[in-house]
């Protein structure tokens, strides 16, 4: 009897084991697939339904170079690609991330790369560090379907001087079957834009004038001592005061279903569609919730990215902003979209017009 009863605890611990064993998939003979990135608010091809699982091959270079974040303002960027924020990766749930991540020999920081979008300790920032002149190969799965951010954190005082130099950037991991609507129903877009949003804090001099540094080292105990302040001087998207405005403002069509992902690696943020809305919104950027409807603005918590969806119903010139007026109007936190077709008037129409009605005087943003 002892023995039949030790025979039997002694299976269930073997099948207890068996279950605490992982088994590696195979990956030998999945296809794999080159993305090429895409500086944004573009986005990279991709199938908004997955066709089987893959491997994703990107390649990012830590690239430092001076930019202009406004007039008079310049700070040394620390780029994924050279692009603030960093390219975009966008896969499918069960696909494999393979990243290639170059530092060229012209830089002057170690860079590494940790993906909230990944399983594993430190977001695979332990595993990327890679000094001037190196290169390093990390492979993760895409187990999550959802937004989220991805940065630079190489330890220390160096992970917020990273970050609030620019260096970050978001990844899009699809679920299986694609997006579902707050119903459950299919839901496939037809544009979609990813747009950065970063805080600078660029020391000044005493006459008021903001400092230019010859290296990024130079300038980094003054710019943390202004950002120990926790006020920014610039809050924009996609790098720059007006880069998503003018010749660069976003595209659409009336009719056309726009996907807009939007990530902050540092401070928390409240997109908004001046004169449209957020039909779906998926809180935290998870793809595994029902999606909000009908939504005037989203919210965005620190260090995450979200996505949400309209379908453009009028015609003309849209704001998308931060609804932080400050930070908008006052910091530089907004964009501008093109929406052609035809007008409604059922949904809007002027009844009786001002003497000193000016239709671009409230464009002023």
């Amino acid at each position: 009897m002892i023995k039949a009863v030790q025979a039997v605890l002694g299976l269930g611990l073997l099948c207890l084991a068996a279950t605490q064993v992982a088994v590696a998939q195979d990956i030998s003979k999945l296809p794999r697939v080159k993305q090429e990135l895409v500086a944004p608010p573009n986005v990279p091809v991709h199938d908004q339904v997955s066709k089987g699982p893959k491997i994703v091959e990107v390649r990012m270079e830590t690239t430092e170079k001076l930019v202009e974040v406004a007039p008079g303002a310049k700070v040394w960027g620390l780029t994924f690609n050279g692009s603030i924020p960093g390219p975009l990766i966008v896969v499918n749930e069960g696909d494999y991330v393979e990243l290639t991540l170059v530092n060229p020999k012209t830089s002057t920081l170690a860079h590494n790369v940790d993906f909230h979008a990944s399983t594993g300790a430190l977001g695979g920032a332990g595993l990327t560090l890679v000094q001037p002149g190196e290169e390093v190969v990390l492979r993760w799965k895409a187990i999550k379907p959802g937004v989220f951010v991805y940065h630079c954190a190489p330890g220390g005082t160096m992970i917020p001087f990273h970050v609030i130099s620019g260096m970050s950037g978001a990844v899009m991991v699809l679920p299986k079957g694609g997006l579902k609507d707050a119903k459950g129903k299919p839901y496939t877009y037809d544009r979609a834009y990813y747009i950065g949003e970063q805080d600078f804090y660029l020391p000044k001099d005493d006459k008021g004038n903001f400092k230019t540094y010859g290296s990024p080292a130079e300038g980094m105990a003054d710019m943390l001592k202004v950002a120990t302040g926790l006020i920014p001087t610039h809050v924009v998207f996609n790098g720059a005061v007006g880069a998503l405005t003018g010749d660069n403002a976003l595209k659409a069509k009336v009719g056309e279903k726009v996907l807009f992902i939007h990530s902050q690696a540092n401070r928390p943020s409240y997109p908004h569609l001046i004169g449209g809305h957020g039909d779906l919104y998926w809180v935290g950027g998870s793809f595994s919730d029902i999606p909000l409807t009908s939504q005037e603005t989203w919210f965005v918590p620190a260090g995450s990215a979200v996505a949400a969806a309209y379908e453009f119903k009028q015609p003309g010139l849209y704001v998308y902003l931060s609804h932080n007026l400050i930070e908008a109007v006052l910091l530089g936190a907004a964009a501008h979209m093109n929406v052609e077709g035809k007008w409604d008037d059922d949904l809007m129409t002027q009844v009786k017009a001002p003497k000193s009605f000016d239709a671009k005087a409230a464009m002023d943003h």
